[in-house]
């Protein structure tokens, strides 16, 4: 019999695994591996890649490892956890610059106080 693994988890293991599965995806768009690539690598389907990166909690800890270690080779858990990878803070650098448009002339009147 099949178990629905997201059933059987509590809310609060459920949120860390679709943790786990957004610094996954995190990392490998930081180092610019696209998720067809990263899959090939591991020996994974790119469905299975897909799982693991929405968090799916069925998705075994060896599949997760060979992921990781596909994008990043050496890295362990306990580092994409810290998010101290060169490859991250230069994401988030170029998340932050962003140009900031003009308000439009109904959006100047709602702030018109």
């Amino acid at each position: 019999m099949k178990v629905n693994q997201a059933a059987a988890l509590s809310p609060r293991l459920l949120d860390e695994s679709k943790r786990l599965g957004a610094l996954l995806a995190r990392l490998r768009i930081a180092r610019s591996v696209k998720q067809s690539e990263a899959a090939l690598r591991a020996g994974l389907s790119r469905n299975t890649a897909y799982r693991i990166e929405h968090g799916d909690p069925g998705a075994a800890i060896g599949q997760i490892m060979r992921y990781l270690d596909a994008i990043a080779p050496g890295m362990s858990l306990g580092l994409l956890y810290s998010e101290k990878d060169p490859a991250l803070a230069a994401l988030a650098m170029r998340e932050r610059r962003s140009r900031v448009r003009e308000l439009t002339a109904a959006e100047l009147m709602e702030l018109n106080f």
